[in-house]
């Protein structure tokens, strides 16, 4: 029995675990900590792909039970983090609802993306991940923030919904997205590349400014991933008017 070649199925395994995680924590209210598994399912999937590569181990089951533990960490969970912070002012007002809706627009990006021939390199649409990074880090900061400006914004009736839907949107759009992930063949000074460093770049401003303005560090992650989708938007729009 090779054992290596189930090294990146045990990796994404790990990922689905920590989705799993993540949900129990949402539902005690702890979005810190379900935030934390959210980011920790982040780099299990990160290195599942990393591993496959690495010891030549792709399998078609491999790629099943990605998009399986994906759908948890990075479709139920955001889904269910941005529901409990409603719930949270609203009770049990159908309202709460309208958020799990990213759960169902997450299942069909997947299945988009594992029939998608276009999204080998870069990405049509927002990926799955991105996307529950903004909710999970959205949830956790306005929860460890209730004097900020984001906290208020949560509190009304229509913004999470209005961001739900806009995210669900972008989930299965057209939009070229590009992918985060450096690879050796990737040429310097092409355009990809060079979205790539400016994206970096803006993590690296997003981290000074809340090292200087003291806020929390899960700001560095909503910042730079709503960074991510602007640039995309803008560079499409750009493309489109040439």
């Amino acid at each position: 029995m090779n054992i290596v070649k189930h090294i990146p199925n045990t990796v994404t395994s790990m990922n689905l675990l920590c989705g799993v995680m993540g949900v129990i924590y949402t539902f005690s209210g702890d979005f810190r900590t379900a935030f934390i598994f959210m980011m920790a399912a982040a780099v299990c999937d990160f290195c599942d792909g990393f591993c496959a590569r690495l010891l030549k181990a792709y399998s078609e089951l491999g790629k099943e039970l990605d998009s399986l533990a994906d759908m948890v960490s990075f479709g139920v969970l955001p889904s269910l983090m941005t529901y409990k912070l409603m719930s949270v002012t609203y009770g049990d007002s159908y309202i709460c609802l309208i958020p799990l809706i990213i759960a169902v627009f997450s299942a069909l990006r997947l299945a988009k993306f594992n029939i998608d021939e276009r999204q080998s390199d870069n990405f049509i649409g927002l990926a799955t991940p991105a996307c529950a990074m903004i909710c999970g880090s959205f949830a956790y900061y306005v929860t460890n923030d209730p004097g900020s400006v984001l906290h208020s914004w949560a509190s009304t009736a229509y913004f999470i919904p209005a961001a739900s839907v806009v995210l669900s949107i972008l989930l299965v759009s057209e939009i070229p997205m590009f992918s985060m992930k450096f690879k050796k063949k990737a040429k310097r000074g092409t355009p990809i590349h060079r979205q790539r460093v400016s994206f970096f770049g803006v993590i690296f401003v997003a981290i000074i400014l809340t090292i200087l303005l003291g806020l929390n560090w899960s700001f560095i992650i909503l910042v730079s991933f709503v960074a991510y989708i602007v640039m995309n938007i803008g560079i499409a729009l750009l493309f489109k008017q040439k």
